[in-house]
């Protein structure tokens, strides 16, 4: 089922319809505990949004825009990331945040900061961030998880499937 909801979220025609069964047929079949270093362990790194059941243009899923989410629970940190794919991936629209695990399946997100992250150029990395002031809670449920799948759950509602980049380091992204 796995690999067959990848195959689905990379290609270019999505089946609404498959994707609702797949998606539903993996939540029902994950045991998820974030307790477990396991699951943890696959939880850290760089995720990227391959769709999302929002309305909002942000949090959608574009041929030309890479839209990211760092998770590094095991430093209380994470990121959310919209650039554009290489070679113009010097620059993008970054929201910080603090992490936190709330098992069994829960990830409390507390935004933190806001802004544009630049290039780096001699070990200096351009940054114009702005603090955040979140006056409600935020939190994402895992619902199922993998070393290459993450399907989770906002709390407004809003379903979310990711593919991990493997090809992408996490401490790097983050500022």
């Amino acid at each position: 089922m796995e690999s067959e909801l990848l195959a689905l979220l990379d290609s270019a025609k999505s089946n609404r319809d498959k994707l609702d069964e797949l998606i539903n047929a993996l939540e029902a079949a994950a045991s998820i505990d974030l307790s477990n270093a396991h699951q943890q362990q696959q939880l850290e790194g760089v995720w990227e949004l391959r769709w999302s059941s929002s309305k909002q243009p942000y949090l959608q899923v574009q041929p030309w825009l890479e839209n990211l989410q760092v998770l590094m629970p095991s430093q209380g940190r994470g990121m959310n990331l919209l650039r554009l794919p290489p070679p113009l991936a010097a620059a993008g629209v970054a929201v910080e945040a603090e992490l936190s695990l709330d098992p069994p399946k829960r990830v409390q997100v507390r935004f933190r900061r806001g802004g544009l992250l630049g290039p780096q150029l001699a070990g200096w990395k351009a940054k114009l961030m702005t603090g955040i002031q979140q006056s409600f809670p935020a939190w994402l449920d895992i619902t199922a998880l993998s070393d290459e799948l993450r399907i989770c759950r906002g709390q407004n509602g809003t379903l979310f499937a990711l593919r991990k980049r493997h090809d992408l380091d996490a401490s790097a992204l983050l500022p």
